[in-house]
């Protein structure tokens, strides 16, 4: 006779005992990605990028430090220390060499970091004239700048397979075509490319307006909302046709439906959270976005405290 233990795992009700268990301890180990995950107190962070699997960074606004942590597990740690004369607004990680490009804000500076080790890999002067380098996006040869106080993007070429040239050096490329400039506001903010790099999407602050931008000429066009607007733009995050923004001041961010040419598009949804405290910047991990919350709203104290906040894509 069979063993009746035996019996039991190999008959089909003993399998569904099995599984049923197994499925209650992966259930039981699960631990959900939190809603909040702090950075720390008087930080003052804009930016936020992407990393490797879990990580992502954040940066400060006044100090130009960089935070790394885990989305995961909710911890993390001072990657940049606090560096005087930098700052630290707009970010992209570069999964092809593991570099972190940073906008340097008031500074004219565009920041080059090793994602892992922190090192700095080298300092790029974009502009002498009173700017604020705002935000930047990396395509298959090249990093690009926005400038939210001239009509001017910035271009640093990459070598083969993102890696850096020696010498670094970039190119000013002059907006032109439809792009409106209002001198004395903040235009120019949050920036994206299409997937083959020939196109950047840009989002005018001041007027609430998107425009597609030839990477190569600055020529721009404006993108038709219809009767909508993007008021308050700040960060960019471009998924194929959709396209979110971030509406810092309204606490909320905005998902554009985009047609096959990046020329008009259609608000199609708002995403908003009780958590949202003035967010700034996105980055997509999964099937949720993550917006770092910059609380503009508050006088900044060395007690403020800020956080990065989950949001389901919906």
């Amino acid at each position: 006779m069979n063993n009746p233990q035996s019996f039991r795992r190999n008959s089909p009700f003993g399998m569904i005992i099995l599984v049923l268990a197994s499925l209650l301890i992966s259930a039981t180990n699960f631990t959900p990605f939190p809603d909040s995950i702090p950075v720390p107190n008087g930080f003052r962070p804009e930016g936020i990028a992407a990393g490797e699997e879990t990580t992502f960074y954040v940066g400060s606004i006044p100090t130009g430090a960089i935070y790394r942590g885990d989305i995961r597990t909710g911890e993390g740690e001072i990657l940049v220390p606090a560096q005087a004369g930098r700052a630290a607004i707009g970010m992209k990680y570069d999964s092809r060499t593991g570099l972190l490009f940073v906008a340097g804000g008031p500074t004219g500076n565009a920041y080059i970091y090793n994602g892992e080790t922190s090192t700095d890999m080298g300092t790029v002067l974009l502009t002498t004239d009173p700017s604020f380098i705002n935000d930047v996006i990396i395509t298959q040869d090249a990093a690009y700048f926005t400038n939210s106080f001239q009509p001017v993007i910035y271009k640093i070429p990459l070598g083969e397979d993102g890696a850096l040239p020696d010498p670094l050096t970039s190119e000013t490329i002059q907006l032109s075509g439809e792009y409106v400039f209002t001198p004395g506001a903040f235009n120019a903010n949050g920036i994206e490319a299409t997937a083959n790099g020939k196109w950047l999407i840009i989002v005018n602050s001041a007027e609430g307006a998107l425009y597609k931008v030839n990477a190569a000429t600055g020529e721009a066009t404006r993108i038709d909302l219809g009767t909508g607007s993007v008021a308050n733009g700040d960060g960019l995050l471009l998924q194929g046709k959709t396209l979110y923004v971030v509406q810092n001041a309204l606490n909320q961010i905005a998902v554009v439906k985009l047609n096959a040419d990046f020329t008009s598009g259609e608000i199609v949804d708002l995403l908003t959270s009780p958590l949202f405290r003035v967010p700034t910047t996105i980055a997509r991990f999964g099937d949720a976005l993550y917006a770092v919350n910059a609380r503009f709203d508050t006088p900044p104290t060395p007690d403020t405290d800020y956080d990065v906040v989950r949001v389901p894509k919906h």
